[in-house]
């Protein structure tokens, strides 16, 4: 496929994922958005106007569509599986977000089924698209600090999601510490072990729903490279985002952001600076963008997508793996693929 021939992309979804991949499609100079569809047709047809895509309630309308090139799914997690399995079938690239479903079993037999596909399927794991951690891992990658000994990943939300999202959200494993499993691979591919512990300290509501409101996650790599996952659903100072990696001739680590790295010096305090980005949409605006950029080149190129649907899978098996230990007070082994 020639490098400058426009493509044209469809997206399911017009909820808050649906609006950032919406407007970064419509933003980029060489993909148009053909079509969104939602069932939820007033978001979409407000969503269509603002990008110039056409606006569709019924999902086969997307698959009648002649010369679309891919999609991307940023539709409700039940209905990923279905529509990862139709668009390989009709040929079409996809960039799904995460997690592919939340039954493991659903994605396994989902990954059976496409397991001989050529088609380009990438999985939403933004973060490995971000300019500061990807820095990380690539000097890591280079030997900058030596062998990596140890990882250690800090993620909190500025507040919780509203109750209806998280009694579906399929608990904070599944759906937060999930994007923190997937860096812990970018950095050490083979886990081997899964230890976790969970507590509820501040949210009664989140308790009710049988789920954690704080975890701490540690991985053991098949190197013996250990890694610290640490989540929480509130954070006082903000959308607290760090990474660290320690290793036997350094330490590398990516720090928080803020709009600008001006620090105030004063009677009242030193190194006073603005508030962190206020939540994921700021924080990853880049990422985002970079993704879509790698999704475009796997379709254009044929090149295989990093995050995978493997990739997928795999994060999914942690995220279920953590929530046992968490349960079980137990180490989980994780076998082989």
């Amino acid at each position: 496929m020639s490098n400058s021939r426009r493509l044209r992309l469809a997206l399911f979804g017009s909820g808050r994922i649906g609006q950032v991949h919406a407007r970064n499609v419509a933003a980029h100079p060489n993909i148009d958005l053909a079509i969104i569809a939602d069932p939820f047709i007033d978001g979409a047809r407000r969503l269509a106007e603002e990008t110039g895509a056409r606006a569709v309630e019924d999902p086969e309308e997307v698959f009648a569509e002649q010369g679309l090139d891919g999609v991307i799914i940023g539709s409700p997690t039940n209905t990923h599986v279905d529509l990862i399995s139709r668009s390989v079938d009709h040929g079409l690239a996809v960039l799904c977000e995460k997690p592919i479903d939340l039954d493991i079993q659903t994605v396994l037999e989902c990954q059976q089924r496409l397991q001989r596909t050529t088609v380009p399927i990438m999985l939403g794991f933004n973060r490995r698209f971000d300019p500061h951690f990807s820095a990380v891992r690539s000097r890591v990658e280079a030997g900058e600090i030596g062998r990596l000994e140890q990882l250690t990943i800090t993620s909190r939300d500025p507040e919780p999601a509203p109750r209806g999202y998280i009694e579906t959200s399929g608990g904070i494993f599944r759906d937060m510490t999930i994007h923190d499993l997937d860096m812990a691979r970018f950095f050490v591919p083979e886990i081997v072990e899964v230890s976790a512990v969970g507590s509820n300290v501040f949210s009664d509501d989140i308790e009710e729903l049988g789920d954690f409101d704080s975890v701490v996650v540690t991985l053991r790599g098949s190197g013996g490279e250990l890694i610290n996952i640490t989540n929480s659903r509130h954070c006082a100072f903000g959308y607290d985002q760090r990474l660290e990696a320690f290793g036997s001739e350094g330490l590398l680590s990516a720090s928080n952001v803020t709009p600008t790295n001006v620090k105030k010096y004063s009677s009242a305090g030193t190194e006073e600076s603005s508030p962190y980005l206020p939540f994921f949409l700021e924080r990853y605006v880049q990422a985002y963008s970079a993704e879509l950029e790698a999704f475009a080149h796997s379709i254009r190129t044929g090149a295989p997508c990093s995050p995978s649907f493997e990739d997928g899978v795999t994060a999914l098996v942690l995220a279920n793996a953590a929530e046992e230990s968490a349960t079980t007070g137990k180490t989980v082994t994780i076998g082989k693929a």
